[in-house]
C-alpha cells in the first residue's frame, strides 16, 4: 500500500490489485456499502486479516502465538476462526458472531452471515482428525445456520437461515430446515447470481411444513409396523392351521 497525489490534487492511496478485488467482491455482496473505505471497518475483514496471521503461525507450529492472535481477533470482532482453518480468496463474513472450527476448509467467494457455525464432531477415540466441513466455491451460509461434521458442501450451494446440515450437500443445492433437506428454488434472474442470505425473500422456511413432514414420517412408520404385525399374524395363523390339520389326520 502506498500514497500518491491524484489528478485532483488530493492525496489518495493505491492498494494492491488483489486487495482491491477483495474489497470489490464484498461491495458486490453488500448493498449497504458506500465505499471501499467503509469496508475496511467491517469486523469480518479484520477477522480474516488476523486469521491470515494466525494461520501462518499455526502452519509454522507456533501454536501458542497463533492462539494469542486468535483470541485477540475474537475479542475485537466477536468472530472465532480457529488458526488451523483453511480459507480461500474473497471470503466474507457479514456482521459477525461466526464460529469456524480447526479442520474447516473454505473455498473462494464464500459468504457467511451472523450466527452461522462450521462445527465439528467429537472423535470417539480422542484423536483429532478431519472433524469440520469443507465448503466449495461460492457457497452462501445464511444466518444461524450450522454445518456440522466432516461433510462436503458443493460449489454454489446455499444454506438457509437456521438450517442444520449434517450430510453432504450437492453442488448448487438450497438446503432448508432441521435437519436440512434440498429444497427446489425457482430459477429467476436474481437467483442466478449472488442472493443475500442464500434464498430469495419470497422463499421462506415454514415451521408448520416441517411439522407436517414429521407427522408424515410417523404415519409411514406406523403403517410399516402395522403391515409387519399383520404379516406375523397371518404367518402364525397358517402355522396354527397346519398343526390342526396334522393333528386331525
Amino acid at each position: 500500500m502506498r500514497f500518491l497525489w491524484d489528478n485532483s490534487g488530493s492525496m489518495g492511496i493505491v492498494m494492491p490489485g488483489r486487495f482491491i478485488a477483495y474489497l470489490d467482491s464484498i461491495q458486490a455482496r453488500d448493498p449497504a456499502v458506500r465505499s471501499r473505505w467503509e469496508i475496511l471497518l467491517y469486523p469480518g475483514v479484520w477477522a480474516l486479516g488476523l486469521h491470515r496471521v494466525a494461520h501462518a503461525l499455526f502452519a509454522a507450529r507456533l501454536y501458542l502465538l497463533a492462539r494469542l492472535v486468535n483470541h485477540f481477533s475474537r475479542f475485537m470482532t466477536a468472530i472465532d476462526i480457529h488458526p488451523g482453518a483453511k480459507i480461500g480468496r474473497n471470503f466474507f463474513i457479514d456482521h459477525g458472531f461466526v464460529v469456524i472450527g480447526e479442520t474447516a476448509e473454505i473455498g473462494d467467494n464464500v459468504t457467511m452471515y451472523q450466527g452461522s457455525t462450521l462445527g465439528g464432531t467429537n472423535p470417539t477415540n480422542g484423536v483429532g482428525g478431519k472433524r469440520h466441513p469443507t465448503l466449495g466455491d461460492g457457497v452462501i451460509v445464511s444466518l444461524g445456520a450450522a454445518i456440522l461434521g466432516p461433510i462436503q458442501v458443493g460449489a454454489g450451494a446455499r444454506i438457509g437461515a437456521n438450517a442444520v446440515v449434517t450430510k453432504d450437500v450437492p453442488e448448487g443445492a438450497t438446503m432448508l430446515g432441521i435437519p436440512a433437506k434440498p429444497t427446489p428454488i425457482e430459477v429467476r434472474p436474481e437467483t442466478q447470481s449472488f442472493v443475500p442470505y442464500g434464498t430469495p425473500c419470497s422463499e421462506r422456511f415454514d415451521p408448520a411444513t416441517q411439522k407436517l413432514e414429521i407427522l408424515q414420517c410417523e404415519i409411514e412408520t406406523l403403517q410399516k409396523r402395522v403391515a409387519q404385525l399383520l404379516e406375523e399374524r397371518d404367518a402364525a395363523d397358517k402355522e396354527s392351521g397346519g398343526r390342526q390339520q396334522g393333528g386331525a389326520a
